[in-house]
């Protein structure tokens, strides 16, 4: 096989460029992107964050960019479903690997995050962080806001809505969103929540698309709504597995029944190409919960379908 090629994440020689590692061998990066910190030229960066300090349920999230990683090796550099195309043939993506963060401080890791995240945003690049718990999606949006300007709206997949009030200092993935409203990193009025499934004492003004809702909905209306309700404001997606019915996403911190399929909110996601996304996540994945990668693989194709439309993007 003089044209194949193993452990493509560290013998790449550059970012673009399809690998040829078989499905069941060769390093776990992402995608069997090439491991680098050097990410000058990246169209996109992938990072983990492997955080679950925040959580208030099943703890496990931390193993989440692991899982997700090793997922990921199922897609075997054909052309992506449902995009038609070699993502990297023009895209040039790249693994920034993980986060480093103490363990023994969690009070600082949301520092560490949104400082890392900037130094990742300064290179042009557009990040795609893989969680973690929901928390760490607040330094994200910090980062991503000073890169982009605030307000921005978000777009979150979600069975919570995760305004629980806090007292603006505390480490909770359930309270993010109300602190990033009431500081004026999102915009209310042009964000929306999908697929919410629990009920919090507000909903700071932010339109909610509720679980039993999405059952009603084909992929198209929902996608059609959220293009609408944001329109062209820089937006920032942020996907909790927990949006996904259990059935779907048995491995996960906080899982809620009555969800929608993966199919459903995979196809709402590809159908979001006219959105300004300038940047995205996957987070909540906890592999201990999981069953045969179940979860680990919808985070997988969350993930790509961001690089997906981030490749059209760029073709147009």
């Amino acid at each position: 096989m003089p044209s194949k090629s193993i452990d493509h994440a560290f013998t790449a020689r550059h970012a673009l460029g399809a690998a040829s590692d078989p499905t069941y061998a060769g390093a776990l990066s992402f995608m069997r992107r090439r491991f680098t910190k050097n990410v000058k030229g990246a169209d996109a960066v992938i990072w983990g964050i492997p955080f679950d300090a925040a959580v208030s349920n099943r703890p496990g999230a931390r193993f989440g960019p692991q899982a997700i990683r090793r997922a990921s090796a199922i897609f075997d550099n054909d052309p992506q479903y449902p995009f038609s195309l070699d993502l990297f043939e023009a895209l040039s993506v790249v693994d920034y690997g993980d986060c480093l963060l103490d363990y023994g401080r969690p009070d600082r890791a949301p520092a560490m995050i949104e400082r890392e995240a900037s130094k990742i945003l300064a290179s042009g690049a557009f990040l795609v962080s893989l969680g973690g718990d929901h928390f760490v999606t607040w330094p994200l949006l910090r980062a991503h806001a000073e890169k982009h300007g605030s307000p921005l709206a978000l777009v979150q997949f979600d069975a919570h809505q995760d305004t629980w009030p806090d007292d603006g200092k505390r480490v909770d993935h359930g309270s993010f969103v109300g602190r990033a409203v009431r500081e004026d990193i999102i915009d209310p009025a042009r964000s929306i929540q999908v697929g919410i499934r629990t009920h919090a004492p507000e909903d700071c003004g932010i339109r909610i698309l509720h679980g039993f809702d999405l059952e009603e909905m084909r992929a198209e209306e929902i996608a059609e709504i959220i293009l609408g309700h944001v329109g062209e404001t820089p937006a920032y997606v942020t996907f909790d597995i927990d949006c996904l019915d259990p059935a779907f996403a048995p491995g996960t911190g906080t899982p809620v029944a009555g969800g929608p399929s993966s199919a459903k909110m995979l196809s709402v996601l590809r159908r979001l190409g006219g959105l300004n996304i300038v940047g995205a996540d996957v987070v909540e994945v906890a592999p201990p919960y999981d069953h045969a990668d179940i979860t680990a693989i919808a985070g997988a194709a969350v993930a790509m379908h961001y690089l997906g439309l981030l490749a059209e993007r760029k073709r147009r």
